[in-house]
C-alpha cells in the first residue's frame, strides 16, 4: 500500500433529517428542459435492471441515450438469475414493517459499513419500485383476493419480498428489457449489443465517453457522451467457482477505476449460504438455489462428525439444525455472511455431507408435512426441477444439498450520493457501486437496489450534472483526446495477442479462484491474506509471461474476450488482498479470523467506521514490471437513525 496523501471523501450528503433527505436534495437539483434534452448524449454500460432502468427512465425523459451490452440481446443481462424476491417498504402484511424498519434491518445486515442516508432513500423508493415494476408487466404472485404477496427472506422478521415463484429476476428483467427496447423503437435509444467497453474517454478533467469493442468485427472506436452510467454489475467470478454467469466480469468498472474512480471496499464479497456445491474441480462454475428456499426448508447437518449414513437413516436426535441451535430468533434466515460463516465451520469440522463432504443439507421434511407438495411445488417449483436435472437428486424425496459459493460483492466504484463517482461524469448504478450493502448485502435487496438507481436516482440526479454543460462540444474523431484512448485500448488488445505462451486464459482464471477462496474467503487471516497476495502477484507475472490467445483480434475472439477479463481480475485480486488485510477488524462478511468474539465477527468502530475508497496507479520508478501502488482515501460513516451495536441474530 502507497503512503502517498490520503483524502477525506465528502459524499455530499444533505444535512439535516435523512428521513426527508433524498426529497429536499430532489428538490434542489437543477433541471434540464424537456426541448434541450436531445442535445445531451448518455451513455449506459450494461443493460441489466439498474442499466435497463437508466436506459429506458432517460430516454422517455428525452436523452439521446446509447446503451451498450456485451451480450446479443439485453435481456440476456445477469439480474435474471436472481431468482427469490425484491425487497419493499411497501407494508402489505400487518407484521409490523415500515420504512423505519427496513433501514434498521439493512444498516444493521451491512453490519454499520454502508451509507445511512443511502438506505434511507433505497428504502424510500422502494414502495414506488414495486407499483413501478407491476404496471409494466412483471407478474408478481398475489393473493386470493388480488393484492400482491409477501413472504420472507434472510436478516429480517418481517414479509417484504415481493416474487414471481422462483423467478423473479428473471420476469423483472423481462419487463425491464421490454422498456429498454420500446424506446430503442421510438429512437431515444441506440442499442450496442455484442459491444464491449475497454475504456473511458477522460477529457478536461471529465468523463466524456467510451472507448469499445465491437466483438463481431473485432473494431474500436470511441463514443462521445456528456455523462457515462456504468452498470455493468459485479464481479463475483473472480473467483472462478461462483454463482454467475461465466461471461460475469470486472473489466468495465475496473478500467474506469484505473481511468481515475476510485474503487470502494473491494474485498467485501458475499458468499452465498444456498448454492450447490462443487461436484468435480473441472467443473466451470456454481448454481445459486434461491435463498427463498430457507423459508420452508431446514439446514442441518449430522450431531456426529464423519457420519456417512444417508440422510433417511439419521434420526432427529442425531442431527445438528445449527442455525436454529445458534441464532434462535432468525434460525434458517439467519443472513447470508452468519449463514455461509456457520456452514462452512461445520464442513471443516468434519460434519460435511455428500460425496466430498463439502455440503450441509436443506430438508423439506417438515415443510412437505405441513403445507403438502402442492403448496411447496406452487412456492418453488421452478427451483426444485432445477435441482433435480442438476443433481439427479428429488429434493421432495431427499434434502437438497447446499454449500457457501462466491455471489455477490458489496464493494464497487465509490460514489457521492448522487451516484457520481470520483471521476466527474461518470455514474455508477446497481452491483458496480457500493453504497447501500456495508459489508453483508441482505437478501432480495440486490434487485431492489439496482431498480431504485436505475429507474428512479439516476433520472433524477444526472440533470443536475448535465444542466450547467448546455452546449459544450464533446470531444471529435480527430482530437489527442480520442486518439490517446483508441491507442490505449489498442495497444492493450495486440499485448495480449503478443504474449504466445502455451496456457489459455481459463488456466489463469481457475488459479486465481483457488488462491481467493483459500486466502480471501469465507474467513480471512493477515498470514494468509500476504500469501495470497504474493501468489496473485506471481501468476500475474506468469499470465503475462505464458498467456496464449489463438486467433487475431479483427473478428470474433472469445479467448480473447476472456483474457482481458482475466488481465483485469488479476489486478484487482491483488487490491482485494491489500484491503482485506487493510481492514484490520471483522465486520459482516468480511471475518478476520484475529477479531471475534465467541465465533462472531466483532467490529472496531473507533478506527475503522469508515468507507475504504482505493486509488491504483502503476507502479513507481525502479519497482518491477507490472507492480501496483494503492492509496486509500476515506470516507467517514455516521449512524444518526440506526445507533451503532454489536449485531446479534440470536
Amino acid at each position: 500500500m502507497s503512503d502517498g496523501p490520503r483524502t477525506s471523501l465528502d459524499g455530499r450528503v444533505p444535512d439535516g433529517d435523512l428521513a426527508t433527505a433524498w426529497a429536499r436534495r430532489r428538490a434542489a437539483y437543477r433541471l434540464v428542459a424537456p426541448a434541450a434534452r436531445r442535445r445531451f448524449t448518455v451513455a449506459v454500460v450494461g443493460t441489466g435492471l439498474a442499466g435497463a432502468g437508466a436506459a429506458a427512465a432517460l430516454g422517455e425523459l428525452g436523452y439521446a441515450v446509447e446503451a451498450f451490452t456485451y451480450h446479443d440481446a439485453p435481456r440476456r443481462a445477469h439480474s435474471v438469475a436472481a431468482q427469490g424476491g425484491i425487497n419493499a417498504a411497501r407494508p402489505g402484511r400487518v407484521d409490523g414493517d415500515s420504512v423505519a424498519r427496513f433501514v434498521a434491518d439493512t444498516v444493521r445486515g451491512g453490519d454499520f459499513r454502508a451509507r445511512e442516508a443511502d438506505v434511507f432513500r433505497l428504502a424510500e423508493e422502494s414502495a414506488r419500485v414495486i407499483d413501478h415494476l407491476n404496471a409494466i408487466g412483471a407478474p408478481f404472485a398475489r393473493e386470493y383476493g388480488g393484492s400482491l404477496t409477501t413472504r420472507s427472506f434472510g436478516g429480517v422478521q418481517v414479509s417484504r419480498t415481493y416474487y414471481t415463484r422462483g423467478q423473479t429476476g428473471q420476469q423483472l428483467q423481462v419487463a425491464s428489457s421490454q422498456a429498454l427496447l420500446r424506446q430503442v423503437r421510438a429512437g431515444s435509444v441506440r442499442l450496442h449489443t455484442r459491444t464491449e467497453m475497454l475504456d473511458l474517454l477522460v477529457a478536461d478533467g471529465r468523463c466524456q465517453g467510451l472507448v469499445v469493442r465491437d466483438l463481431v468485427s473485432g473494431q474500436i472506436r470511441v463514443h462521445p457522451a456528456h455523462a457515462v452510467v456504468l452498470a455493468s454489475g459485479g464481479y463475483g467470478s473472480i473467483f472462478f467457482h461462483s454463482t454467475l454467469a461465466l461471461a460475469s466480469n470486472a473489466s468495465a468498472a475496473w478500467r474506469a477505476h484505473r481511468s481515475g474512480a476510485l474503487l470502494a471496499y473491494p474485498s467485501f464479497v458475499q458468499f452465498h449460504p444456498t448454492a450447490l456445491p462443487v461436484g468435480d474441480p473441472l467443473q466451470a462454475k456454481t448454481t445459486l438455489m434461491s435463498e427463498s428456499l430457507r423459508n420452508d426448508g431446514r439446514v442441518w447437518v449430522p450431531a456426529r462428525a464423519g457420519d456417512e449414513r444417508p440422510p433417511g437413516q439419521i434420526p432427529e436426535t442425531e442431527r445438528d439444525y445449527y442455525l436454529e441451535r445458534m441464532y434462535p430468533a432468525y434460525g434458517n434466515l439467519s443472513p447470508r455472511d452468519v449463514s455461509s460463516r456457520a456452514a462452512t465451520a461445520r464442513i471443516r469440522a468434519g460434519h460435511g455431507v455428500g460425496p466430498l463432504r463439502n455440503s450441509v443439507y436443506l430438508d423439506f421434511a417438515d415443510a412437505l408435512a405441513t403445507v403438502g407438495r402442492a403448496v411447496l411445488a406452487q412456492r418453488y417449483g421452478n427451483l426444485f426441477e432445477l435441482y433435480r436435472r442438476a443433481t439427479g437428486e428429488d429434493p421432495y424425496e431427499v434434502p437438497m444439498r447446499i454449500a457457501p459459493a462466491a455471489h455477490f460483492t458489496m464493494g464497487g466504484l465509490w460514489s457521492d450520493y448522487d451516484l457520481m463517482t470520483s471521476l466527474p461524469g461518470l455514474f455508477v448504478a446497481g452491483e458496480a457501486g457500493w453504497a447501500y450493502h456495508g459489508a453483508n448485502r441482505l437478501g432480495a435487496n440486490s434487485l431492489l437496489s439496482a431498480c431504485v438507481d436505475g429507474w428512479f436516482t439516476i433520472p433524477s440526479a444526472l440533470p443536475n450534472y448535465l444542466a450547467p454543460l448546455l452546449g459544450s462540444a464533446l470531444p471529435g474523431p480527430d482530437g489527442r483526446v480520442v486518439e490517446a484512448a483508441l491507442a490505449r485500448a489498442s495497444g492493450r488488445v495486440a499485448a495480449l495477442l503478443a504474449v504466445g505462451g502455451t496456457r489459455g486464459p481459463a488456466h489463469f482464471h481457475r488459479a486465481l479462484g483457488e488462491i481467493l477462496y483459500e486466502g480471501c474467503g469465507v474467513t480471512r487471516d493477515a498470514a494468509g491474506l500476504r500469501r495470497a497476495t504474493e501468489q496473485v502477484r506471481s501468476l500475474r507475472a506468469q499470465f503475462w509471461a505464458d498467456l496464449r490467445v489463438t486467433g487475431s483480434g479483427a473478428t470474433l475472439n472469445q479467448v480473447l474476450e476472456k483474457a482481458g477479463r482475466v488481465a483485469d481480475f488479476l489486478e484487482l485480486a491483488e487490491l482485494m488482498c491489500v484491503d482485506a488485510l487493510d481492514r484490520d477488524e471483522s465486520c459482516g462478511a468480511h471475518f478476520r479470523a484475529e477479531h471475534q468474539a465467541a465465533g462472531e465477527a466483532r467490529r472496531d468502530d473507533e478506527r475503522w467506521a469508515f468507507c475504504s475508497a482505493w486509488q491504483t496507479t502503476a507502479e513507481r520508478p525502479g519497482a518491477d514490471p507490472g507492480a501496483l501502488e494503492f492509496t486509500r482515501h476515506d470516507e467517514p460513516l455516521r449512524f444518526a437513525a440506526v445507533p451503532l451495536v454489536t449485531r446479534s441474530y440470536a
